[in-house]
């Protein structure tokens, strides 16, 4: 089962404040301890909205829109992500109550929300394998 622990933005990331020493010290320890148990698929921080797009669909059928940052709500937005990969969503969890706190401050917040396997996804067996094939190729580019 994989999970992605989603880290909430703040007002301080989303003008672009790096993380303190220490912060990055804690994060580093805790995503190298991921690594060690063999659970972590990626882990990365992100830039600030102000340089990022968003592709709407206003329409059904119609084109799509592209709109510039800076988004307004940070509580929204997402500072970075970790993903990892567990038997179970009680071990997911617990995995997420030792990330250190990811801005510092006591303002961290992350959302834990597991991610679709491709059987979850379709029943049709052509459709299947074509997600199982990419799947399987993205995880081998990701090794």
């Amino acid at each position: 089962m994989r999970f992605m622990m989603i880290v909430k933005a703040t007002k301080d990331s989303e003008a672009g404040v790096m993380p303190s020493p220490e912060l990055l010290v804690a994060m580093t320890k805790y995503n190298e301890e991921l690594a060690n148990a063999g659970v972590l698929v990626a882990a990365e921080g992100l830039h600030p909205s102000s340089g990022a797009i968003r592709i709407a669909y206003p329409e059904p059928g119609g084109k799509p829109k592209v709109v510039d940052g800076p988004f307004t709500e940070s509580k929204e937005l997402i500072a970075g992500f970790t993903l990892i990969e567990v038997k179970s969503k009680e071990e997911a969890i617990e995995w997420a109550m030792r990330m250190p706190d990811p801005h510092g401050f006591g303002e961290g917040e992350i959302e834990l929300r597991q991610v679709f396997d491709a059987p979850e996804l379709t029943m049709d067996p052509d459709a299947l394998a074509k997600l199982q094939h990419i799947y399987s190729t993205t995880r081998s580019m990701e090794r």
